[in-house]
């Protein structure tokens, strides 16, 4: 999976150059919950929300739906931002 490029298209301002694929994978898994974590990664690799479903052990369509948009607001906050750049 391409983290920079999966990143990138969330990302509404991006000032600076996204890290190393292995830092940014290390700031994603430290930043975000593993439900978050699973969540981003299975609709970046485009597995269907079936399969997210049963990875998740979720009933609700709406809650991965859910879960998935909490992580791109999380990409898109200033503090998580500094992390993925390098300065």
């Amino acid at each position: 999976m391409n983290f920079t490029n999966s990143i990138t298209k969330h990302i509404v301002k991006l000032i600076g150059t996204l890290k190393s694929e292995d830092e940014l994978q290390e700031v994603l898994k430290r930043k975000f919950t593993k439900r978050e974590y699973k969540t981003f990664i299975a609709f970046e690799e485009g597995k269907s929300i079936d399969e997210i479903k049963t990875l998740l052990k979720e009933e609700d369509i709406k809650e991965v739906e859910k879960i998935y948009q909490t992580a791109i607001k999380k990409l898109n906050q200033e503090i998580f931002k500094r992390e993925l750049v390098d300065l």
